[in-house]
């Protein structure tokens, strides 16, 4: 059965238009609560970051909820990770996320968490959108679900963070905290502030509407420029669900996920506790793949999205795996990505090894990338099979080995195929882009007359 709702997180889109409407969310309560009601006494737990749309979405999802029989926590405001994790600490049958992750205010989202703290699978997933295409039939009153409040969530899940960093403390550190005036936006300054940091918090002051707005993962300049201000050892940067982490160096030097993935190997590596490859993505960059290859660490590449990263790490016994925007796993320390543990562990591994952020990163070098969008006519997916874009396809790794990569993929939104290449010089990545984009264009215009 396709999916028409879940993506590859959830079910995601504009606030008010379908499917993000509240008409959809108590029928998606609803639908949910029918396959978890199979078990007696089902309880979800629901969660949400600080956009003003997710009362709406609250209180529809715990409208439907009720209507098929299913007790509802509600958690207010907490990161997705959070959401995870206390729904394995209570035990219930399910953890649901109202967010829209780094998207700005007038997007929002659901996602389902298992009663492990996984993400639903497929079959799961299809079997509640089976349950959407049926007539909403609400159970006898008697049987209605109730709902109530977790008053001790955000102590329990900042606990929880504090033990999975294995330092003694966090003192003599200065930080920069950026909340994107999202979910962790209280919880995450705590946790450092408790493990003995000098923490200055910015991205804390949230009104609704300005959830990732000039501010965390996705703009770095205000974290950049704090960082500089107040003389910071590191800027640490969460998007709006709190279950990613960027970071700034003292010098106000970005450093992505691919160098944070660097980071956290090396450091499993010298402790000898790295198990298994680390696994990023098709997009993770060449530099990251060589340098593990001079460290001896095997390394392993999934599709792009967490939920194929952390696939991975299951089959192949890994650790350690994530993207370029930030999405790490740290399967020893909790079971979905978390930007706060994320940080934490960078911060362990400065100070074991006492370096500074610039120093562990140093042994990473980031081969030039370009990424050159190719718009086409109808389905972009077929011109991957196209004679001359594979004759094309095929030159340019012939002339990159070594020396680069290429990836070109079909857009899963849109109608682009996307041409990226990697080279240890920008000109030679370009012009390598720019030709196979080209013959790209010319197989597209053919494809329509």
């Amino acid at each position: 059965m396709s999916r028409h709702y879940f993506g590859t997180d959830g079910i995601r889109g504009r606030v008010g238009q379908a499917p993000m409407t509240p008409e959809f969310a108590l029928k998606l309560g609803w639908a949910a609560g029918c396959v978890l009601a199979r078990t007696p006494g089902a309880r979800v737990l629901v969660g949400k970051d600080t956009r003003r749309s997710g009362y709406l979405f609250e209180s529809a999802l715990e409208a439907g909820f009720a209507a098929a029989g299913v007790e509802t926590y509600l958690l207010g405001p907490l990161p997705t990770p959070a959401v995870a994790y206390l729904t394995r600490a209570y035990r219930a049958q399910a953890g649901v996320v109202i967010s829209a992750s780094h998207n700005l205010h007038f997007d929002n989202g659901v996602k389902f968490f298992s009663g492990e703290g996984d993400k639903f699978s497929d079959a799961v997933e299809e079997e509640i959108e089976s349950w959407l295409e049926r007539d909403l039939v609400c159970v006898p009153p008697e049987a209605m679900g109730r709902a109530r409040r977790i008053d001790d969530a955000q102590g329990r899940y900042i606990e929880f963070c504090k033990g999975a960093f294995a330092g003694e403390s966090l003192r003599g550190l200065k930080l920069v905290v950026d909340c994107a005036n999202g979910a962790a936006y209280k919880v995450a300054p705590k946790v450092f502030d408790e493990l003995g940091a000098q923490v200055i918090a910015i991205g804390v002051s949230p009104n609704g509407l300005n959830i990732n707005e000039d501010c965390g993962s996705t703009h770095l300049e205000a974290l950049t420029a704090a960082v500089i201000a107040n003389c910071a050892d590191i800027g640490i940067a969460l998007d709006g669900d709190g279950d990613r982490c960027l970071l700034v160096r003292a010098d106000g030097v970005p450093v992505d996920g691919d160098e944070i993935l660097y980071v956290l190997a090396r450091q499993r590596q010298r402790a000898d506790m790295l198990r298994g490859p680390v696994v990023g993505t098709v997009m993770s960059n060449y530099g990251l793949e060589q340098a593990f290859a001079a460290h001896g660490i095997a390394f392993e590449r999934a599709a792009v999205g967490d939920r194929h990263v952390l696939e991975r790490l299951r089959l192949s016994g890994g650790l350690l795996g994530g993207e370029t925007s930030g999405h790490t796993i740290c399967l020893d320390r909790a079971r979905t990505g978390d930007g706060i543990i994320t940080a934490l562990q960078v911060l362990e591994a400065m100070l074991s090894c006492g370096k500074t952020l610039e120093q562990l990163v140093g042994g990473m070098r980031k081969l030039p990338q370009v990424l050159l969008n190719v718009p086409v006519t109808g389905k972009a997916k077929p011109l991957l099979d196209h004679p001359a874009v594979r004759a094309a396809t095929k030159a340019v790794e012939a002339s990159l080995i070594g020396r680069g990569r290429l990836l070109l993929r079909a857009s899963g939104t849109e109608p682009v195929l996307r041409v990226m290449v990697e080279a240890t010089e920008h000109a030679v990545a370009m012009a390598a882009a720019e030709t196979l984009a080209a013959t790209v264009r010319d197989a597209a215009a053919a494809a329509v007359t």
